[in-house]
């Protein structure tokens, strides 16, 4: 009876849940039921990167601080966030994947699991062959997205394309890296190779949901190319002297322009694949609750809600994890006084000053750029006012900068003073907005347990359907791994690499901007900016590019991988991470930014270090730069 209560369970199931581990290979392919219990095994590490603080994108992006003075840590091990403090090691490094320690996945196991699974596929007699082609593309694809898991982590890899047998030798497990083109051509040859037979789209949601499709294959090809044309991996000088103990380079060591034509190339057919098979960014979908909003709001709608949105009603989500997103209770700041009296939510992720100021101001251009915005009085006082009412609270006093910010800002973060559309209420002239400034505030700071270090949230992660008062009911959201937008402000970067005219480049930047309620690269720039030309220069150009990147998927966990391939985490975090004055409750006071962090972060951080004790039992590894 349990083995049949587990063959039956359903395909949705799968993607939440690891199976337990069978007693024998035979046994686990004995038939088609039982290996696909196998086939969900193979995904089952896939699933564990839900948990944020596991995501090296999300914790040493300089997106989030995390406090590592807690009394209680409310289920989140800060190891993650704590890197930037510092504290990795090569002795015992932090978010391990290599061999599944610290928050890291044990990833090498994922891929001997996925070739274990294509070693056998043959053996259930009742598999049709049009589903073991299916299975066998899902296994190929995995097989491939975690290799590039530990690509981006620790650049040249070892190749696990088979198993070793039990009875190998001890020099035959002594496997060396792999140079990285070598590493990039594994991973791409293996996508190639299951695109054919995964299905375009799923047919049936309600089981199969967060399978893999040609769409998410092609995106990840993508993504994978554009990665390897990057400055991180593509002729890096910093990288030229690791070897294998044979001399053999493992990163190139010059720079090979035609890597961005195959990454162009790459990006164009995913977005081709996307398009065709029903993807397109996303609008907000009102409920029948909802009355006519404002366009100021109907904007930070489409935007929140394209992340939040159910999956089947997304049209911009080409993939997302298929459990829920678990963490929208340290993301959400107490709005009521029953949720302040008993404190459920730990709102614990901060946003520091300099990812506030990252985004544009309402013309669309950096704050320190806009010819219409009071940069250098930007934390002085105003106070909110009906006509910014639906951003800011009537009559509440805060900071200028808080003011004439696109709709990302107002959409993706929760600061002092800012509108909340949702938790209860939907009525757009009588909302909640949050009050952060000091230990008698709603927000503010009121134990070492759940308080907020800057007194700003990433209000992007938080359902506006989830509900926080007396108690608290989450509206869950599943967080996406790839989106329409991602992939035009990719194939965006792919061109301008190349070197094509900012013509060319502009039209992917401007779909994202133009659903963000914000004017075009050229108007914007040409009427608002102090460096109208900037848009013209290659240079200036790949400057818009990533600031709009980061704005666009800021908190997703992936501006962090961009800012490494970019080689500019380092400069990110060369200067101290500040906040408000959270316990001052005057607001003069509140509004002096205050250092939480200060970042150590040099050349050799970009890169995982392999473990100590790893390089003692295989003397073929060689160890990454300066670790």
């Amino acid at each position: 009876m349990a083995i049949l209560a587990i063959s039956c369970v359903s395909c949705k199931k799968y993607l939440d849940v690891t199976p337990d581990n069978v007693g024998t290979i035979d046994y686990a392919f004995r038939n088609r039921n039982e290996a696909e219990n196998y086939l969900f095994t193979c995904y089952a590490t896939l699933q564990q990167l839900i948990y944020p603080q596991n995501n090296p994108g999300f914790t040493t992006s300089s997106e989030i601080v995390f406090p590592n003075d807690l009394t209680d840590f409310q289920g989140i091990d800060p190891t993650g966030f704590n890197l930037i403090r510092g504290t990795q090691t090569s002795q015992n490094p932090g978010l391990n994947y290599w061999d599944g320690a610290n928050g890291g996945q044990a990833t090498y196991r994922s891929i001997r699991r996925c070739n274990t699974m294509l070693e056998n596929i043959d053996l259930p007699v009742d598999l049709g062959i049009d589903e073991k082609k299916r299975w066998i593309a899902e296994v190929k694809f995995l097989k491939a997205y975690y290799h590039f898991i530990l690509f981006r982590l620790y650049g040249a890899i070892p190749i696990t394309d088979v198993n070793l047998p039990i009875n190998s030798s001890t020099e035959d497990t002594r496997v060396k890296r792999a140079p990285v083109d070598s590493v990039v051509n594994y991973m791409v040859r293996l996508i190639d190779q299951a695109t054919p037979d995964l299905p375009a789209v799923i047919q049936n949601q309600a089981k199969e949901l967060g399978r893999i499709t040609q769409p998410i294959a092609l995106a990840v090809k993508a993504q994978i190319l554009t990665t390897a044309a990057s400055p991180l991996f593509n002729g890096n000088p910093d990288y030229a002297g690791i070897k294998n103990k044979d001399g053999q380079a493992l990163f190139p060591s010059t720079v090979d322009a035609t890597k961005w034509d195959r990454a162009a190339a790459a990006t164009l057919a995913a977005i081709n694949s996307a398009e065709a098979n029903g993807n397109s960014l996303h609008k907000f979908i009102a409920p029948a609750n909802v009355g006519t909003l404002s366009d100021s709001l109907k904007t930070v709608m489409d935007l929140q809600t394209a992340i939040t949105e159910k999956w089947d009603l997304n049209t911009e989500i080409i993939w997302a994890l298929n459990p829920y997103f678990p963490g929208q209770t340290y993301c959400g700041p107490r709005l009521t006084a029953k949720a302040a009296a008993n404190p459920s939510f730990q709102g614990t992720f901060a946003v520091p000053i300099a990812e506030q100021e990252l985004f544009y101001t309402n013309k669309g251009v950096p704050i320190n750029e806009d010819n219409t915005w009071d940069y250098t009085n930007r934390y002085s006082l105003r106070t909110g006012d009906k006509a910014n009412r639906f951003y800011i609270g009537n009559g509440y006093t805060t900071v200028k900068a808080h003011f004439d910010r696109e709709p990302r800002f107002y959409s993706s973060l929760g600061f002092d003073g800012g509108i909340w559309f949702g938790n209860g209420l939907v009525n757009q002239e009588a909302l909640y907005y949050i009050q952060a400034r000091g230990s008698g505030a709603l927000a503010g700071p009121t134990d070492n347990v759940r308080l907020n270090i800057t007194g700003c949230w990433p209000k992007k992660l938080v359902n506006y359907l989830t509900v926080y008062d007396d108690g608290y009911t989450i509206a869950d959201f599943r967080m996406p791994l790839i989106r329409l937008a991602g992939l035009y402000l990719q194939y965006a970067e792919t061109l301008n690499e190349q070197g094509k005219s900012y013509t060319q480049v502009v039209p992917y930047l401007d779909r994202v901007r133009a659903r963000a309620g914000l004017p075009g690269v050229v108007e914007a720039w040409s009427n608002y900016s102090k460096n109208p030309t900037k848009y013209t220069t290659q240079d200036g150009m790949r400057q818009i590019i990533h600031q709009e990147t980061r704005i666009e998927l800021a908190f997703e966990c992936e501006p962090g991988w961009d800012l490494r391939r970019w080689k500019e985490l380092q400069s990110v975090l060369s200067k101290p991470l500040q906040g408000w004055n959270i316990f001052e409750a005057d607001a003069a006071n509140f509004y002096r930014p205050h250092t939480v962090v200060i970042p150590v972060f040099n050349s050799r951080n970009y890169l995982w270090p392999i473990t100590n004790n790893d390089l003692i039992v295989n003397p073929n590894l060689v160890q990454n730069l300066n670790w």
